[in-house]
């Protein structure tokens, strides 16, 4: 049995993290690989719950409160997806992980990179991905294909640039402290040399 393998996706929103994760499990499955698409928060029954209300409920949600949700989905998540589908020798493709909480809840809401970064090792029992792929786009860019899109934002969507701006710092930190797991690419690349420099991180593995 082939061993299975976990890619995660990281950036801010806009940046492109669903159609290079899209790409990437075209191009596995070609390969003759089995594939589980999946994302955080939301990628099973209980996440989906987690998701409309971390994500679009009305009312006030506390900044730790929303990291414990996060943790919360990513427990469960790990441990009835991620885990079975690498034991099973698959391919886990997954929109967003804990890297996105250290940047949104722990850095721009301010709660502790090193905090939140323990919150969801603890409830994963450590788990991380093999591989990380970070598409860095400046906040001012993200928001302009957001505004493009014509669709209603979500709760992190609407922050201010402020806000976004201390993600983006979070995230190219995160990624100098673990240089192995992260590939970080600019997101203003074309979508057909970016989902190249992917398939090129990845094949090694696969």
């Amino acid at each position: 049995m082939s061993a299975g393998l976990w890619i995660t996706f990281e950036g801010g929103d806009g940046s492109g993290k669903t159609t290079q994760a899209e790409l990437l499990r075209e191009w596995c499955e070609e390969q003759g690989r089995a594939v589980v698409r999946t994302r955080e928060p939301g990628g099973t029954e209980v996440g989906r719950t987690i998701r409309e209300l971390v994500l679009h409920h009305r009312g006030d949600i506390g900044a730790r409160a929303e990291a414990l949700l996060f943790a919360a989905d990513r427990s469960h998540h790990v441990a009835t997806l991620v885990n079975p589908a690498r034991e099973r020798g698959e391919v886990v493709i997954q929109d967003r992980y804990l890297d996105s909480s250290v940047a949104y809840q722990g850095a721009a809401r301010a709660l502790g990179a090193d905090e939140v970064r323990e919150l969801s090792l603890w409830a994963t029992e450590g788990a991380l991905p093999d591989v990380t792929v970070l598409l860095d786009l400046d906040p001012a860019a993200a928001r302009a294909r957001l505004d493009a899109a014509d669709k209603p934002f979500d709760r992190l969507e609407a922050e201010k640039a402020e806000f976004h701006g201390r993600v983006r710092d979070a995230y190219l930190r995160l990624a100098e402290t673990e240089p192995e797991r992260f590939l970080v690419l600019d997101a203003t690349l074309p979508v057909g040399e970016l989902a190249a420099r992917i398939r090129e991180r990845v094949s090694p593995l696969i």
